[in-house]
């Protein structure tokens, strides 16, 4: 999203990214009548969304020339330029694509986690952990690819501005969920997420270069004091012994 977290935390960056869409696409329409051509169209859309995805993580912004998604997503010129004109507009559907996808999967995950209603510090915590193991994922990586490039790349920061004010929206209303009435209901609980998010972020960066598990990471424990310390009070603050 771009940029943004709301997963399992195994403390490296991911290697390669499975292409799901097209390839689900194609699976439940094999030995069925023939597709549409909205469908056709609808599943090279995801073929070449998938393809970008995969060029941005794996290989980078520099790697994610149009030519290299085409080639990635076996489609034709024409259909890759029918659908995406330029390479900003690509790359910024790309990772909207899957930020989309992970904002569902982390509202799953949410429900699951918080399935027995944990209330105050305890559901603090468990929100903190879900909130950070999705700044180990891809959109994360695909995110820092593009926002570097949108220093020097005017088009690509026009195209990345209108998106990231769609997205900032649809991860409020996950991180609602997430929290909970009780804590969304807190005076601070806003200011919260928000320092949360950017200290987050530039915590996460630095696992580019870092070799060590994520779920490590000793501001995991910071976070969770300073957060039981805003939404609540010093009461519920105090750190937890071991």
């Amino acid at each position: 999203m771009p940029g943004r977290g709301l997963g399992a935390v195994d403390g490296s960056r991911p290697e390669a990214l499975p292409l799901p869409g097209a390839a689900y696409a194609r699976a439940m329409t094999a030995g069925h009548a023939p597709r549409t051509r909205s469908e056709r169209t609808a599943d090279s859309r995801l073929l070449i969304l998938d393809a970008a995805i995969a060029c941005l993580v794996e290989e980078g912004y520099a790697g994610a020339s149009t030519l290299a998604v085409q080639a990635r997503a076996g489609v034709s010129r024409g259909r890759l330029l029918h659908h995406f004109p330029s390479r900003a507009e690509l790359l910024v559907a790309a990772a909207e694509h899957l930020a989309t996808t992970l904002l569902e999967e982390a509202r799953r995950r949410a429900a699951a986690l918080m399935a027995d209603q944990p209330t105050g510090r305890e559901r603090v915590d468990r929100a903190i952990d879900l909130m950070w193991a999705t700044f180990q994922e891809p959109p994360f990586w695909a995110a820092m690819e593009l926002w570097t490039a949108a220093r020097t790349d005017p088009d690509l920061r026009t195209a990345l501005r209108a998106e990231e004010r769609r997205l900032q929206a649809a991860i409020r209303a996950v991180a609602d969920e997430i929290w909970g009435p009780e804590v969304a209901a807190a005076p601070l609980y806003a200011e919260v997420c928000e320092l949360l998010f950017t200290s987050m972020r530039g915590v996460a960066i630095v696992y580019a270069f870092e070799d060590r598990p994520p779920s490590t990471d000793p501001h995991l424990a910071l976070w969770k004091r300073m957060a039981a310390l805003a939404l609540f009070g010093d009461d519920l603050a105090t750190p937890r012994r071991s």
